[in-house]
């Protein structure tokens, strides 16, 4: 079968290897679409711990069961949407009911889905293995995996309508907490460098779209002075972390959903943090919960999640939608094995 290797910085190799064959209690998937990821970008611009170089990459997909091995509830020929991690049930996280912080979680992950064929593990079939409606399509059950993020960095957090909420960074992250967020019927600024971008989210449902330089001038504007409610943070910049609480209200919650690179540390004005009595969240990861929520919006059918999607390109032309990623055009394209 055809894989795409990450086989270095920028380079991409299309290898031809063997069809994993599944052992008992493991399903052989059929690709039938993967999505480009921004932690896939990270890899391939300047490499990322979680995927190792050179190997296989891709994590967003759904598709077909080629094969089954003592698997009742999945036989040849159904169609599925997946996820690409399951929580080992074991550990003292999993106990405490920290599934997504199961310290397991990311070494018994499964990527290569740019490729004709992947393989689920046991435990991931148990949990996070779904049936893919026909009203579905493949390119939307794709998109599984980010919503079950988003889902999980909303987790717990009272957003009602009327709330003023600012989002930082206009990629696939920023637009799915848009479209949640727009149906909780909040009111939603969101922020990027990229003007093309903004129009995007504006063409989404957002109420208001600027560029980062004009942020302290429409935050006066937009909230009578006093900063967001909530802002999410989708950047995963060390600088952005920081500057972002000048935004928030008293009282009001910071969710740092993008990831910034190992050893880079932020400082926060203390007195503004205690005083102003202002939250500070990260999250990571998501639940079998969060998972099965996605899957219950998914196949509503009602966020219209295929409409971030920029393209589509065969598995032999990956690297031409990496390098458009990489300049900042399109916000997630669907490859297809």
């Amino acid at each position: 079968m055809l894989t795409a290797f990450l086989s270095g910085i920028g380079k991409i190799t299309l290898n031809d290897i063997a069809i994993p064959e599944p052992s008992k209690g493991e399903l052989l998937i059929k690709v039938k679409t993967a999505l480009t990821c921004g932690t896939d970008l990270k890899a391939y611009i300047r490499g990322y711990p979680l995927i190792p170089m050179p190997g296989p990459f891709g994590h967003e997909f759904s598709g077909v069961v080629e094969e089954s091995i003592g698997v009742s509830a999945f036989k040849k020929g159904d169609e599925i949407m997946a996820v690409h991690t399951a929580p080992c049930l074991k550990c003292k996280y999993c106990k405490a009911g920290l599934y997504n912080l199961c310290k397991d979680i990311m070494d018994t992950k499964v990527i290569g889905a740019f490729s004709e064929y992947i393989l689920l593990p046991a435990h991931i079939v148990k949990q996070n293995v779904f049936h893919k409606p026909k009203k579905v399509s493949f390119d939307e059950a794709a998109f599984l995996e980010p919503l079950s993020c988003v889902l999980h960095g909303m987790r717990g957090l009272d957003i009602k309508k009327g709330d003023r909420i600012l989002i930082i960074g206009v990629g696939t992250i920023g637009l799915i907490h848009l479209l949640l967020l727009k149906q909780k019927r909040a009111i939603v600024a969101i922020t990027d460098i990229n003007k093309k971008r903004l129009k995007m989210a504006e063409s989404l449902g957002a109420d208001f779209a600027f560029m980062p330089q004009m942020a302290d001038t429409k935050t006066k504007a937009l909230t009578d002075g006093i900063g967001f409610d909530y802002i999410f943070e989708c950047t995963g910049r060390p600088e952005v972390w920081e500057s972002s609480i000048s935004l928030l209200r008293c009282g009001g919650t910071l969710i740092l959903f993008g990831g910034c690179p190992k050893g880079t540390k932020v400082s926060y004005d203390t007195e503004r943090l205690h005083y102003d009595e202002l939250t500070i969240k990260g999250v990571f990861h998501f639940m079998p919960e969060d998972v099965k929520k996605a899957y219950e919006l998914i196949c509503k059918g009602k966020l219209g999640l295929k409409r971030l999607i920029s393209g589509r390109y065969p598995l032999k032309d990956i690297k031409k939608a990496f390098d458009r990623l990489k300049m900042g055009e399109g916000i997630k394209y669907a490859i297809i094995p």
